[in-house]
């Protein structure tokens, strides 16, 4: 028998019973949908935290103070002598591959313009901080060098300090209170969305000598400058830069050989990297759960068209009869498998769309769809048919005819 042939008497075969048909890919349609949905959602949700951590830069270091040990006490993050703007100085001109630099201080503000307030988060920075942070500006300008060294009370807001206190009007050159000092606002950032569950674009920069002696209360040291964003050249290895950049802190801060770092160090790149090898094995345990449906739907099959060899024994006896031949039967029973998996991986494949389509809408989740995944899951659908219909089809075209001619 031909192929074609081999499908004609298949779909005989499965309209004469649409609802065992039915029921019998109800096992594959569960199990492809879901696969479809957990990786939609799956995929989604990692390419959303990539781009999030890649937003806050992949060649970017940061540099904390750390932990100190005084007497045997151990003191708490943060308890180390603060970084300075010596220290910034310091990575500046002693460590190869470093591109920008920038010291950063972070406090609460409320701001006040008019009738209207908010209430956001203050970066005190040195001027290179938009070099450091890629972050250029929607309007205006940023602050530079000599802004910041005099300590002018200029001001960069981010898009939603901008669209809280000014709506759609350009806020460029207006003067706002911050914690009741007047403040220039000189530029608008470029909106960045959401990152570790932070509004990145709640923010507002000042130069950090301003922010430290009138917005920051009191200080450790007077060029104290609370953490430092190194940006790394992408020519560089960013964890050799990493190195050097420890060794140079060690001798400033004067670190004795065997004793733990005062600082610690930041690396995104490396953050990213985990992040990545966590969402692969979520991943794996996914599509585990998805392949286990599979299996399920695969035995139901089987099961399935086990009883229908039964059934239709006589029948195979007559084909046998009139010459049909061990393969033809094989092929027969084999082809009607294939289809119900398939017919199921479609359903399965257009029901997991829509449902990924509807979370998407309604939860506001991110999904993205890989081809390679809804090519797996036809192949698998039709994978399980061959494999759990091959049984049957075996033992279908191994009966005797004169003893299935016999059959009741």
């Amino acid at each position: 028998m031909s192929l074609a042939e081999f499908l004609k008497t298949a779909l005989i075969a499965l309209r004469r019973n649409v609802l065992r048909s039915v029921l019998t890919t109800l096992g594959i349609i569960i199990g492809v949908g879901s696969v479809i949905v957990m990786s939609a959602i799956g995929n989604g949700a990692s390419k959303q935290i990539e781009q999030q951590i890649a937003s806050l830069g992949t060649n970017q270091l940061t540099i904390f103070p750390g932990s100190t040990n005084v007497g045997g006490r151990q003191g708490g993050f943060g308890s180390a002598p603060p970084l300075t703007e010596k220290d910034l100085r310091a990575i500046r001109e002693g460590v190869d591959g470093v591109v920008a630099v920038a010291g950063s201080m972070n406090n609460s503000a409320t701001l006040v313009v008019g009738n209207a307030n908010w209430v956001t988060q203050l970066q005190g920075s040195t001027a290179e901080i938009q070099d450091v942070r890629d972050w250029p500006v929607k309007s205006g300008r940023y602050f530079d060098a000599t802004e910041a060294t005099s300590r002018r009370k200029v001001l960069v807001i981010g898009a939603t300090v901008a669209r809280e206190l000014f709506g759609e009007q350009d806020p460029v050159g207006t003067t706002v209170r911050v914690n009741n000092v007047p403040f220039e606002i000189v530029g608008v950032l470029t909106a960045k969305g959401q990152a570790g569950g932070r509004d990145q674009d709640d923010v507002v920069i000042a130069p950090l000598p301003t922010a430290r002696s009138r917005l920051m209360g009191r200080v450790r040291v007077p060029d104290e400058v609370g953490q430092i964003l190194v940006k790394v050249d992408d020519s560089h290895d960013l964890a050799e830069v990493q190195t050097d950049l420890e060794r140079v802190l060690r001798e400033r801060r004067r670190i004795q050989p065997n004793t733990p770092d005062n600082f610690a160090v930041r690396n995104f790149a490396d953050i990213l990297a985990t992040r990545s090898a966590t969402q692969r094995t979520l991943g794996l345990l996914l599509a585990s759960a998805a392949a286990i449906s599979l299996l399920v739907g695969g035995i139901g099959i089987m099961n399935i068209m086990l009883v229908s060899v039964t059934e239709r024994t006589r029948e195979i006896g007559l084909r046998m009869a009139i010459g049909a031949r061990g393969g033809d039967i094989l092929g027969q029973f084999l082809t009607e498998a294939v289809l119900l998996c398939l017919a199921g991986g479609l359903i399965g494949l257009t029901l997991g769309l829509g449902i990924a389509v509807v979370v998407s809408a309604l939860l506001s989740w991110p999904v993205y769809i890989s081809p390679g995944i809804v090519l797996l899951a036809i192949l698998a659908s039709a994978a399980v048919g061959v494999l759990f219909g091959y049984v049957p089809a075996r033992r279908a075209s191994q009966l005797n005819p004169i003893e299935a001619l016999r059959y009741e």
